[in-house]
Protein backbone atom coordinates (compact mmCIF):
# COMPACT_ATOMS: atom_id res chain seq x y z
CA UNK A 1 0.00 0.00 0.00
CA UNK A 2 1.24 3.36 -0.72
CA UNK A 3 1.46 5.47 2.14
CA UNK A 4 0.41 9.03 2.38
CA UNK A 5 1.40 9.94 6.18
CA UNK A 6 5.44 9.13 6.32
CA UNK A 7 6.47 7.65 9.96
CA UNK A 8 8.94 11.08 9.67
CA UNK A 9 5.95 13.00 9.50
CA UNK A 10 4.22 11.13 12.25
CA UNK A 11 7.50 11.74 14.00
CA UNK A 12 7.56 15.26 13.75
CA UNK A 13 3.60 15.63 14.83
CA UNK A 14 3.02 12.93 17.45
CA UNK A 15 6.61 11.71 18.96
CA UNK A 16 6.34 14.75 21.59
CA UNK A 17 2.84 13.40 22.64
CA UNK A 18 4.53 9.98 23.44
CA UNK A 19 7.03 11.37 25.50
CA UNK A 20 5.47 13.70 27.62
CA UNK A 21 2.86 10.19 28.05
CA UNK A 22 5.87 8.14 29.00
CA UNK A 23 7.23 10.84 31.75
CA UNK A 24 3.67 10.70 32.70
CA UNK A 25 3.29 7.40 33.51
CA UNK A 26 6.56 7.52 35.34
CA UNK A 27 5.86 10.53 37.36
CA UNK A 28 2.36 9.43 38.22
CA UNK A 29 1.65 13.51 37.59
CA UNK A 30 -1.42 15.15 35.69
CA UNK A 31 -1.48 14.79 31.78
CA UNK A 32 -3.55 15.44 29.45
CA UNK A 33 -3.58 15.96 25.78
CA UNK A 34 -7.21 15.95 25.22
CA UNK A 35 -9.61 18.67 26.55
CA UNK A 36 -12.44 18.40 28.78
CA UNK A 37 -14.40 21.67 27.88
CA UNK A 38 -17.02 21.95 24.83
CA UNK A 39 -15.31 25.00 23.54
CA UNK A 40 -11.69 23.97 23.54
CA UNK A 41 -13.10 22.36 19.66
CA UNK A 42 -13.20 25.98 17.85
CA UNK A 43 -16.10 28.26 17.39
CA UNK A 44 -18.22 25.81 15.09
CA UNK A 45 -17.41 22.53 16.81
CA UNK A 46 -20.40 21.68 19.12
CA UNK A 47 -22.28 22.80 15.81
CA UNK A 48 -20.12 20.37 13.55
CA UNK A 49 -20.07 17.30 15.99
CA UNK A 50 -24.17 17.55 16.19
CA UNK A 51 -24.50 17.89 12.35
CA UNK A 52 -21.76 15.11 11.92
CA UNK A 53 -23.85 12.47 13.93
CA UNK A 54 -27.21 13.38 12.63
CA UNK A 55 -26.40 12.78 9.15
CA UNK A 56 -24.96 9.26 10.47
CA UNK A 57 -28.62 8.04 11.68
CA UNK A 58 -30.61 6.46 9.15
CA UNK A 59 -28.20 5.75 6.97
CA UNK A 60 -25.98 2.73 6.31
CA UNK A 61 -22.93 2.89 8.23
CA UNK A 62 -20.14 1.97 5.30
CA UNK A 63 -16.70 0.07 5.73
CA UNK A 64 -14.74 -1.39 3.51
CA UNK A 65 -13.78 -4.56 5.02
CA UNK A 66 -13.52 -8.17 3.61
CA UNK A 67 -16.29 -10.86 4.41
CA UNK A 68 -19.67 -8.41 4.37
CA UNK A 69 -22.90 -10.98 3.82
CA UNK A 70 -25.50 -7.58 5.01
CA UNK A 71 -26.23 -5.62 7.17
CA UNK A 72 -27.73 -5.26 10.82
CA UNK A 73 -28.27 -2.84 13.72
CA UNK A 74 -31.30 -1.87 16.03
CA UNK A 75 -29.77 0.79 18.24
CA UNK A 76 -32.77 2.95 19.98
CA UNK A 77 -31.22 6.02 22.31
CA UNK A 78 -31.91 5.99 26.03
CA UNK A 79 -33.23 9.29 25.45
CA UNK A 80 -35.65 8.01 23.34
CA UNK A 81 -35.13 8.28 19.16
CA UNK A 82 -34.00 5.02 17.73
CA UNK A 83 -30.98 5.65 15.79
CA UNK A 84 -31.98 3.90 12.53
CA UNK A 85 -28.00 2.92 11.68
CA UNK A 86 -27.54 -0.20 9.97
CA UNK A 87 -23.74 -1.80 10.16
CA UNK A 88 -21.88 -4.01 7.53
CA UNK A 89 -22.48 -8.34 9.28
CA UNK A 90 -19.26 -10.13 9.00
CA UNK A 91 -18.59 -13.03 7.85
CA UNK A 92 -15.89 -14.26 10.45
CA UNK A 93 -14.37 -17.02 8.45
CA UNK A 94 -13.44 -14.51 5.80
CA UNK A 95 -12.69 -11.51 7.67
CA UNK A 96 -10.76 -13.48 10.28
CA UNK A 97 -7.95 -14.18 7.28
CA UNK A 98 -7.84 -11.27 5.87
CA UNK A 99 -6.85 -9.26 10.00
CA UNK A 100 -4.51 -12.51 10.07
CA UNK A 101 -2.67 -11.62 7.13
CA UNK A 102 -2.10 -8.15 7.91
CA UNK A 103 0.55 -9.38 10.43
CA UNK A 104 3.25 -9.36 9.37
CA UNK A 105 3.86 -5.92 8.00
CA UNK A 106 2.55 -4.09 11.47
CA UNK A 107 5.08 -6.63 13.73
CA UNK A 108 8.03 -5.68 11.71
CA UNK A 109 6.85 -1.82 12.02
CA UNK A 110 8.08 -1.56 15.30
CA UNK A 111 7.35 -0.69 18.73
CA UNK A 112 7.65 3.02 17.94
CA UNK A 113 6.39 3.59 14.92
CA UNK A 114 2.86 1.43 15.55
CA UNK A 115 2.91 3.91 19.23
CA UNK A 116 2.91 6.59 16.29
CA UNK A 117 0.43 5.76 14.17
CA UNK A 118 -2.38 5.00 17.14
CA UNK A 119 -1.21 8.48 18.59
CA UNK A 120 -2.50 9.38 15.04
CA UNK A 121 -6.13 7.30 15.36
CA UNK A 122 -5.90 9.11 18.54
CA UNK A 123 -5.21 12.99 17.56
CA UNK A 124 -8.54 12.25 14.61
CA UNK A 125 -11.07 11.24 17.16
CA UNK A 126 -9.78 14.08 19.55
CA UNK A 127 -10.56 16.56 16.44
CA UNK A 128 -14.09 14.71 16.27
CA UNK A 129 -15.16 14.83 20.00
CA UNK A 130 -18.15 16.39 19.74
CA UNK A 131 -19.13 13.98 17.00
CA UNK A 132 -17.83 10.95 19.57
CA UNK A 133 -20.10 12.30 22.27
CA UNK A 134 -22.96 12.80 20.83
CA UNK A 135 -22.53 9.30 19.84
CA UNK A 136 -21.71 8.06 23.33
CA UNK A 137 -24.71 9.75 25.16
CA UNK A 138 -27.32 8.48 22.38
CA UNK A 139 -25.62 4.91 22.88
CA UNK A 140 -24.80 4.90 26.91
CA UNK A 141 -27.49 7.11 28.28
CA UNK A 142 -24.77 9.64 29.41
CA UNK A 143 -25.54 13.07 29.96
CA UNK A 144 -23.69 15.23 27.01
CA UNK A 145 -21.09 16.78 28.81
CA UNK A 146 -20.15 13.33 30.49
CA UNK A 147 -20.01 12.00 27.00
CA UNK A 148 -17.57 14.48 26.19
CA UNK A 149 -15.80 14.08 28.55
CA UNK A 150 -15.55 10.13 29.64
CA UNK A 151 -16.65 8.98 26.60
CA UNK A 152 -14.34 11.32 24.61
CA UNK A 153 -11.09 13.06 26.43
CA UNK A 154 -10.93 10.58 29.20
CA UNK A 155 -11.49 7.53 26.99
CA UNK A 156 -8.88 9.00 24.43
CA UNK A 157 -6.28 9.63 27.73
CA UNK A 158 -7.32 5.99 28.76
CA UNK A 159 -5.68 4.71 24.84
CA UNK A 160 -2.74 6.68 24.82
CA UNK A 161 -1.61 5.86 28.48
CA UNK A 162 -2.23 2.04 26.79
CA UNK A 163 0.19 2.99 24.09
CA UNK A 164 2.41 4.60 26.86
CA UNK A 165 3.07 1.11 28.81
CA UNK A 166 2.87 -0.39 25.51
CA UNK A 167 5.72 1.23 23.99
CA UNK A 168 7.60 1.37 28.25
CA UNK A 169 7.33 -2.22 27.51
CA UNK A 170 8.48 -3.45 24.13
CA UNK A 171 11.44 -1.28 24.35
CA UNK A 172 12.28 -2.45 27.91
CA UNK A 173 14.57 -5.00 25.95
CA UNK A 174 16.84 -3.34 23.87
CA UNK A 175 16.75 -4.42 19.93
CA UNK A 176 20.11 -5.42 19.73
CA UNK A 177 23.04 -7.11 21.71
CA UNK A 178 26.79 -7.57 21.54
CA UNK A 179 27.47 -10.94 24.58
CA UNK A 180 31.20 -12.05 24.64
CA UNK A 181 31.92 -14.27 27.47
CA UNK A 182 36.13 -14.41 28.31
CA UNK A 183 37.35 -18.11 28.62
CA UNK A 184 40.40 -17.60 29.71
CA UNK A 185 43.47 -17.91 27.73
CA UNK A 186 41.29 -19.21 24.45
CA UNK A 187 39.24 -16.52 22.47
CA UNK A 188 36.10 -15.34 24.09
CA UNK A 189 32.41 -16.55 22.95
CA UNK A 190 31.12 -13.95 21.27
CA UNK A 191 27.61 -13.86 19.86
CA UNK A 192 25.25 -11.09 18.47
CA UNK A 193 21.66 -11.19 19.53
CA UNK A 194 18.23 -9.56 18.28
CA UNK A 195 15.30 -9.24 20.30
CA UNK A 196 12.07 -8.62 18.56
CA UNK A 197 8.71 -8.23 20.24
CA UNK A 198 6.14 -10.41 18.66
CA UNK A 199 2.21 -10.23 18.40
CA UNK A 200 0.35 -13.23 20.17
CA UNK A 201 -2.54 -13.18 17.51
CA UNK A 202 -5.94 -11.37 16.97
CA UNK A 203 -7.33 -9.92 19.84
CA UNK A 204 -10.79 -9.39 20.58
CA UNK A 205 -12.85 -6.66 21.98
CA UNK A 206 -15.67 -7.15 23.60
CA UNK A 207 -17.62 -3.88 23.76
CA UNK A 208 -19.83 -2.73 26.94
CA UNK A 209 -22.96 -0.56 26.66
CA UNK A 210 -21.97 2.10 29.57
CA UNK A 211 -18.77 2.93 28.67
CA UNK A 212 -18.35 1.71 24.72
CA UNK A 213 -15.30 4.32 24.71
CA UNK A 214 -13.81 4.41 27.97
CA UNK A 215 -13.51 0.68 28.97
CA UNK A 216 -12.93 -0.19 25.08
CA UNK A 217 -9.89 2.04 24.26
CA UNK A 218 -7.21 0.58 26.88
CA UNK A 219 -7.57 -3.02 25.12
CA UNK A 220 -7.87 -1.80 22.10
CA UNK A 221 -4.90 0.34 22.14
CA UNK A 222 -3.21 -1.71 23.69
CA UNK A 223 -3.21 -4.50 21.80
CA UNK A 224 -2.74 -2.58 18.54
CA UNK A 225 0.45 -0.82 19.59
CA UNK A 226 1.57 -4.32 20.67
CA UNK A 227 1.07 -5.84 17.04
CA UNK A 228 -1.75 -7.49 16.65
CA UNK A 229 -4.81 -6.91 15.01
CA UNK A 230 -8.15 -5.95 16.87
CA UNK A 231 -11.52 -7.26 15.83
CA UNK A 232 -14.26 -5.11 17.54
CA UNK A 233 -17.79 -6.53 19.10
CA UNK A 234 -19.84 -4.08 20.33
CA UNK A 235 -22.17 -4.02 22.54
CA UNK A 236 -25.62 -4.16 20.80
CA UNK A 237 -27.40 -1.23 21.90
CA UNK A 238 -23.81 0.73 22.00
CA UNK A 239 -22.28 -0.07 18.33
CA UNK A 240 -21.72 3.61 16.84
CA UNK A 241 -19.02 5.00 19.05
CA UNK A 242 -17.04 1.49 18.61
CA UNK A 243 -18.35 1.67 14.82
CA UNK A 244 -16.54 5.25 14.18
CA UNK A 245 -13.23 4.15 15.95
CA UNK A 246 -12.99 1.72 13.49
CA UNK A 247 -13.53 3.50 10.53
CA UNK A 248 -10.90 6.34 11.61
CA UNK A 249 -8.38 3.41 12.44
CA UNK A 250 -8.68 2.34 8.97
CA UNK A 251 -8.61 5.37 7.68
CA UNK A 252 -5.13 6.20 8.92
CA UNK A 253 -3.79 2.55 8.81
CA UNK A 254 -4.67 2.85 4.94
CA UNK A 255 -2.73 6.46 4.86
CA UNK A 256 0.40 5.35 6.67
CA UNK A 257 1.07 2.01 4.43
CA UNK A 258 -0.19 -0.28 6.44
CA UNK A 259 -3.08 -3.13 5.96
CA UNK A 260 -6.43 -1.51 7.66
CA UNK A 261 -7.76 -5.22 8.06
CA UNK A 262 -5.90 -4.57 11.41
CA UNK A 263 -9.08 -2.91 12.82
CA UNK A 264 -12.23 -4.20 12.24
CA UNK A 265 -15.67 -4.42 12.89
CA UNK A 266 -18.03 -7.37 13.85
CA UNK A 267 -21.43 -6.28 14.46
CA UNK A 268 -23.96 -9.19 15.69
CA UNK A 269 -27.77 -9.68 14.20
CA UNK A 270 -30.49 -9.90 16.96
CA UNK A 271 -29.63 -12.90 19.71
CA UNK A 272 -26.89 -13.96 17.36
CA UNK A 273 -24.24 -14.03 20.41
CA UNK A 274 -21.10 -13.30 18.47
CA UNK A 275 -18.98 -13.08 21.11
CA UNK A 276 -19.00 -16.33 22.46
CA UNK A 277 -18.28 -18.00 19.12
CA UNK A 278 -15.79 -15.36 18.59
CA UNK A 279 -14.27 -16.12 22.28
CA UNK A 280 -13.24 -19.63 21.16
CA UNK A 281 -11.63 -19.56 18.07
CA UNK A 282 -8.01 -20.76 18.04
CA UNK A 283 -7.48 -17.59 15.96
CA UNK A 284 -8.34 -15.10 18.96
CA UNK A 285 -4.95 -14.84 21.34
CA UNK A 286 -6.39 -11.73 23.28
CA UNK A 287 -10.21 -11.03 24.66
CA UNK A 288 -10.75 -7.86 26.86
CA UNK A 289 -14.11 -7.74 28.45
CA UNK A 290 -16.12 -5.25 30.58
CA UNK A 291 -19.50 -6.47 31.41
CA UNK A 292 -21.16 -9.02 33.43
CA UNK A 293 -19.65 -11.94 35.93
CA UNK A 294 -21.33 -14.65 34.70
CA UNK A 295 -19.97 -14.03 31.12
CA UNK A 296 -16.55 -12.62 32.60
CA UNK A 297 -16.24 -15.92 34.35
CA UNK A 298 -17.24 -18.16 31.21
CA UNK A 299 -14.45 -16.17 29.63
CA UNK A 300 -12.10 -16.83 31.47
CA UNK A 301 -13.02 -20.57 32.21
CA UNK A 302 -13.64 -21.58 28.15
CA UNK A 303 -11.47 -19.15 25.66
CA UNK A 304 -8.31 -21.40 27.06
CA UNK A 305 -6.35 -19.99 24.14
CA UNK A 306 -6.82 -16.29 24.64
CA UNK A 307 -4.94 -14.36 27.12
CA UNK A 308 -8.08 -12.98 28.86
CA UNK A 309 -8.74 -9.26 30.63
CA UNK A 310 -11.89 -8.83 32.21
CA UNK A 311 -13.50 -5.86 34.24
CA UNK A 312 -16.53 -7.43 35.93
CA UNK A 313 -18.96 -6.72 39.08
CA UNK A 314 -17.75 -5.83 41.93
CA UNK A 315 -20.10 -4.28 45.67
CA UNK A 316 -17.61 -0.89 46.22
CA UNK A 317 -17.68 0.14 50.11
CA UNK A 318 -17.32 3.52 51.91
CA UNK A 319 -16.64 3.13 55.77
CA UNK A 320 -17.96 5.97 57.55
CA UNK A 321 -16.16 6.51 60.34
CA UNK A 322 -15.86 10.69 61.08
CA UNK A 323 -14.45 13.34 59.32
CA UNK A 324 -13.40 16.82 59.90
CA UNK A 325 -15.94 18.61 57.12
CA UNK A 326 -19.07 16.42 57.11
CA UNK A 327 -20.87 18.99 54.62
CA UNK A 328 -17.75 18.48 52.32
CA UNK A 329 -18.58 14.17 53.14
CA UNK A 330 -22.24 14.94 52.56
CA UNK A 331 -21.98 16.52 49.31
CA UNK A 332 -19.26 14.18 47.73
CA UNK A 333 -21.07 11.35 48.77
CA UNK A 334 -23.90 12.71 46.91
CA UNK A 335 -22.43 13.35 44.23
CA UNK A 336 -20.76 10.27 43.76
CA UNK A 337 -23.84 8.26 44.43
CA UNK A 338 -25.76 10.74 41.26
CA UNK A 339 -23.29 10.97 39.06
CA UNK A 340 -24.80 8.99 35.79
CA UNK A 341 -27.89 7.61 37.83
CA UNK A 342 -24.61 5.34 39.68
CA UNK A 343 -24.16 3.04 36.18
CA UNK A 344 -20.69 3.08 36.92
CA UNK A 345 -18.48 0.14 37.88
CA UNK A 346 -17.01 2.56 40.45
CA UNK A 347 -19.99 4.06 42.00
CA UNK A 348 -20.24 3.47 45.71
CA UNK A 349 -23.08 0.81 46.83
CA UNK A 350 -22.21 0.03 50.53
CA UNK A 351 -22.01 2.65 53.24
CA UNK A 352 -21.17 1.18 56.22
CA UNK A 353 -21.91 3.39 59.23
CA UNK A 354 -21.94 2.95 62.90
CA UNK A 355 -24.93 2.60 64.17
CA UNK A 356 -24.04 4.51 67.15
CA UNK A 357 -23.33 7.33 64.81
CA UNK A 358 -20.25 9.06 63.76
CA UNK A 359 -18.28 12.34 65.09
CA UNK A 360 -17.85 15.04 62.91
CA UNK A 361 -17.08 18.93 63.20
CA UNK A 362 -20.92 19.78 63.28
CA UNK A 363 -20.81 17.57 66.47
CA UNK A 364 -21.90 13.48 66.97
CA UNK A 365 -24.35 12.34 64.43
CA UNK A 366 -26.06 9.48 64.35
CA UNK A 367 -26.64 6.83 62.23
CA UNK A 368 -30.28 7.76 61.43
CA UNK A 369 -28.59 11.80 60.95
CA UNK A 370 -25.86 10.60 58.94
CA UNK A 371 -28.40 8.30 56.77
CA UNK A 372 -30.74 11.76 56.72
CA UNK A 373 -27.85 14.01 55.75
CA UNK A 374 -26.87 11.96 52.84
CA UNK A 375 -30.21 12.11 51.67
CA UNK A 376 -30.86 15.85 51.77
CA UNK A 377 -27.84 16.53 50.20
CA UNK A 378 -28.68 14.60 47.19
CA UNK A 379 -32.07 16.01 47.62
CA UNK A 380 -30.39 19.35 47.14
CA UNK A 381 -28.37 18.04 44.29
CA UNK A 382 -31.22 17.30 42.43
CA UNK A 383 -33.74 19.54 43.17
CA UNK A 384 -33.92 21.36 40.18
CA UNK A 385 -35.08 18.91 37.47
CA UNK A 386 -32.68 20.67 34.17
CA UNK A 387 -29.45 19.98 36.91
CA UNK A 388 -30.86 16.42 37.46
CA UNK A 389 -30.95 15.66 34.07
CA UNK A 390 -27.37 16.99 33.25
CA UNK A 391 -25.67 15.04 35.83
CA UNK A 392 -27.79 11.57 35.61
CA UNK A 393 -27.89 11.29 32.06
CA UNK A 394 -30.63 8.58 31.20
CA UNK A 395 -30.71 4.83 32.38
CA UNK A 396 -29.33 3.12 30.24
CA UNK A 397 -31.65 -0.51 29.52
CA UNK A 398 -34.58 -1.38 31.33
CA UNK A 399 -32.98 -4.18 33.37
CA UNK A 400 -31.77 -1.15 35.32
CA UNK A 401 -35.25 0.20 35.74
CA UNK A 402 -36.08 -3.13 36.88
CA UNK A 403 -33.52 -3.48 39.71
CA UNK A 404 -34.45 -0.34 40.90
CA UNK A 405 -38.06 -0.50 41.33
CA UNK A 406 -37.27 -4.04 42.87
CA UNK A 407 -34.25 -2.56 45.00
CA UNK A 408 -37.00 -0.80 47.24
CA UNK A 409 -38.27 -3.98 47.98
CA UNK A 410 -35.43 -4.61 50.17
CA UNK A 411 -35.38 -2.77 53.65
CA UNK A 412 -36.53 0.39 54.46
CA UNK A 413 -36.25 3.31 52.26
CA UNK A 414 -34.16 6.21 53.45
CA UNK A 415 -34.37 7.98 50.36
CA UNK A 416 -36.93 7.27 47.78
CA UNK A 417 -36.35 7.18 43.88
CA UNK A 418 -38.03 9.92 42.02
CA UNK A 419 -38.92 9.89 38.44
CA UNK A 420 -37.02 13.17 36.36
CA UNK A 421 -37.82 15.13 33.53
CA UNK A 422 -35.85 15.61 31.04
CA UNK A 423 -36.60 18.92 29.27
CA UNK A 424 -34.62 18.36 26.05
CA UNK A 425 -35.87 14.20 25.84
CA UNK A 426 -39.27 13.84 27.14
CA UNK A 427 -38.81 10.06 26.22
CA UNK A 428 -35.60 10.02 28.76
CA UNK A 429 -36.18 7.52 31.38
CA UNK A 430 -34.18 9.55 34.34
CA UNK A 431 -34.53 8.64 38.14
CA UNK A 432 -32.21 9.75 41.18
CA UNK A 433 -30.68 7.43 43.41
CA UNK A 434 -31.96 5.12 46.12
CA UNK A 435 -31.12 5.26 48.99
CA UNK A 436 -32.46 1.83 51.51
CA UNK A 437 -31.13 1.00 55.19
CA UNK A 438 -29.91 -2.27 55.90
CA UNK A 439 -28.79 -4.16 59.44
CA UNK A 440 -24.99 -4.54 59.02
CA UNK A 441 -25.05 -7.15 62.12
CA UNK A 442 -22.41 -9.75 61.76
CA UNK A 443 -25.15 -11.72 62.23
CA UNK A 444 -26.88 -11.06 58.96
CA UNK A 445 -23.48 -11.52 57.10
CA UNK A 446 -21.48 -14.19 58.61
CA UNK A 447 -24.04 -16.52 58.01
CA UNK A 448 -24.17 -18.68 54.52
CA UNK A 449 -27.15 -16.91 53.67
CA UNK A 450 -26.68 -14.06 50.69
CA UNK A 451 -27.82 -10.48 51.70
CA UNK A 452 -28.82 -8.06 49.53
CA UNK A 453 -26.34 -5.83 50.05
CA UNK A 454 -23.34 -8.27 49.31
CA UNK A 455 -24.31 -8.10 45.64
CA UNK A 456 -24.06 -5.61 43.20
CA UNK A 457 -27.11 -3.97 41.99
CA UNK A 458 -26.01 -1.83 39.18
CA UNK A 459 -27.58 1.29 39.17
CA UNK A 460 -29.01 4.20 41.51
CA UNK A 461 -29.23 1.97 44.32
CA UNK A 462 -27.25 2.25 47.61
CA UNK A 463 -27.12 0.67 51.10
CA UNK A 464 -26.85 2.45 54.38
CA UNK A 465 -25.53 -0.70 56.32
CA UNK A 466 -25.79 0.39 60.04
CA UNK A 467 -22.75 -1.87 61.75
CA UNK A 468 -21.93 -2.54 65.75
CA UNK A 469 -18.67 -0.55 65.51
CA UNK A 470 -15.88 0.38 63.04
CA UNK A 471 -14.16 -2.59 63.42
CA UNK A 472 -17.15 -4.54 62.64
CA UNK A 473 -17.16 -2.24 58.90
CA UNK A 474 -13.41 -2.83 58.38
CA UNK A 475 -14.46 -6.29 58.85
CA UNK A 476 -17.45 -6.37 56.50
CA UNK A 477 -14.85 -4.27 54.04
CA UNK A 478 -12.58 -6.92 54.25
CA UNK A 479 -15.39 -10.22 53.56
CA UNK A 480 -17.13 -8.29 50.77
CA UNK A 481 -13.77 -7.51 48.42
CA UNK A 482 -12.34 -10.81 49.50
CA UNK A 483 -15.22 -12.47 47.91
CA UNK A 484 -17.64 -10.02 46.04
CA UNK A 485 -14.58 -7.68 44.55
CA UNK A 486 -14.29 -3.98 44.06
CA UNK A 487 -13.49 -2.00 41.72
CA UNK A 488 -13.77 1.13 44.59
CA UNK A 489 -13.07 1.56 48.56
CA UNK A 490 -13.67 4.96 49.86
CA UNK A 491 -13.30 5.86 53.69
CA UNK A 492 -14.11 8.88 55.98
CA UNK A 493 -11.72 8.66 59.38
CA UNK A 494 -10.21 11.78 61.98
CA UNK A 495 -8.69 8.23 63.36
CA UNK A 496 -5.17 7.19 62.41
CA UNK A 497 -6.12 3.98 63.29
CA UNK A 498 -8.88 3.44 61.52
CA UNK A 499 -7.14 5.10 58.34
CA UNK A 500 -4.40 2.32 58.73
CA UNK A 501 -6.73 -0.58 59.44
CA UNK A 502 -8.79 -0.01 56.09
CA UNK A 503 -5.44 0.98 54.46
CA UNK A 504 -4.48 -2.52 55.65
CA UNK A 505 -7.59 -4.33 54.20
CA UNK A 506 -7.08 -3.32 50.70
CA UNK A 507 -3.39 -3.68 50.71
CA UNK A 508 -4.23 -7.52 51.67
CA UNK A 509 -7.38 -7.58 49.29
CA UNK A 510 -6.08 -5.80 46.41
CA UNK A 511 -8.72 -2.91 46.67
CA UNK A 512 -7.98 0.55 45.26
CA UNK A 513 -8.33 3.03 48.12
CA UNK A 514 -9.66 6.99 48.33
CA UNK A 515 -9.46 8.70 51.37
CA UNK A 516 -11.57 11.45 53.08
CA UNK A 517 -12.50 13.02 50.14
CA UNK A 518 -14.41 16.25 50.36
CA UNK A 519 -13.99 18.41 47.44
CA UNK A 520 -13.97 18.06 43.99
CA UNK A 521 -12.18 14.59 43.52
CA UNK A 522 -14.51 11.50 43.41
CA UNK A 523 -14.44 7.93 44.59
CA UNK A 524 -16.23 6.77 41.34
CA UNK A 525 -13.78 8.90 39.14
CA UNK A 526 -9.89 7.91 37.92
CA UNK A 527 -7.48 9.70 36.28
CA UNK A 528 -5.51 8.05 33.44
CA UNK A 529 -1.61 8.82 33.75
CA UNK A 530 -1.91 8.74 37.33
CA UNK A 531 -4.85 6.71 39.18
CA UNK A 532 -5.11 2.95 38.32
CA UNK A 533 -9.04 1.75 37.56
CA UNK A 534 -9.21 -1.85 39.20
CA UNK A 535 -6.63 -3.74 40.26
CA UNK A 536 -7.14 -6.96 39.17
CA UNK A 537 -6.63 -8.66 42.90
CA UNK A 538 -10.08 -8.67 43.48
CA UNK A 539 -13.18 -10.44 41.94
CA UNK A 540 -13.99 -7.55 40.44
CA UNK A 541 -11.53 -7.61 37.86
CA UNK A 542 -8.34 -9.75 36.66
CA UNK A 543 -7.09 -6.55 35.20
CA UNK A 544 -5.69 -3.16 35.75
CA UNK A 545 -6.42 0.05 33.41
CA UNK A 546 -3.64 0.78 32.81
CA UNK A 547 -0.26 -0.79 34.29
CA UNK A 548 2.73 -2.72 32.66
CA UNK A 549 0.65 -5.96 33.34
CA UNK A 550 -2.32 -4.85 31.11
CA UNK A 551 0.06 -4.93 28.24
CA UNK A 552 3.02 -7.13 28.75
CA UNK A 553 1.25 -10.53 27.84
CA UNK A 554 -0.25 -9.28 24.41
CA UNK A 555 3.69 -9.66 22.88
CA UNK A 556 6.21 -12.26 23.54
CA UNK A 557 9.74 -11.02 22.88
CA UNK A 558 12.02 -13.91 20.62
CA UNK A 559 15.25 -14.12 20.45
CA UNK A 560 17.99 -14.55 17.47
CA UNK A 561 21.28 -15.73 18.21
CA UNK A 562 24.17 -15.54 15.66
CA UNK A 563 28.18 -16.33 15.76
CA UNK A 564 29.59 -12.50 16.32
Amino acid sequence: MTAQLSVQKLAETRRATLDQALDAIRTRAYFSPHPEHPKAYGETGPADGLAAFEALRGNRFALDQPGSDGWTGAETSPYGPALGIEYPHADIDALLPAMRAAMPAWRLAGPETRALVCLEILARISARTHEFAHAVMHTSGQAFVMALQAGGANAQDRGLEAVAYAYAEQTRTPAEARWSKPQGKRDPLEMRKTFTPVPRGIALLVGCNTFPTWNGYPGLFASLATGNPVLVKPHPRAVLPLALTVRVAREVLAETGFDPNLVALAVERPGEGVAKDLAVRPEIRIIDYTGSTAFGDWLETHARQAQVYTEKAGVNTVVIDSTDDYRGMLGNLAFSLSLYSGQMCTTPQNLLIPRDGIDTDAGHQSYDEVVAGIAGAVDKLLGDDARASALLGALVNPDVKSRLEAAAELGEVALASREVANPEFPDAVVRTPLIVKADGARASWEGTAEVPYLAECFGPVSFAVAVDSTQDAVELLRRTVREKGAMTVGAYTTSADVEAAVEEVCLEESAQLSLNLTGGVFVNQTAAFSDFHGSGGNPAANAALCDAAFVANRFRTIEVRRPA
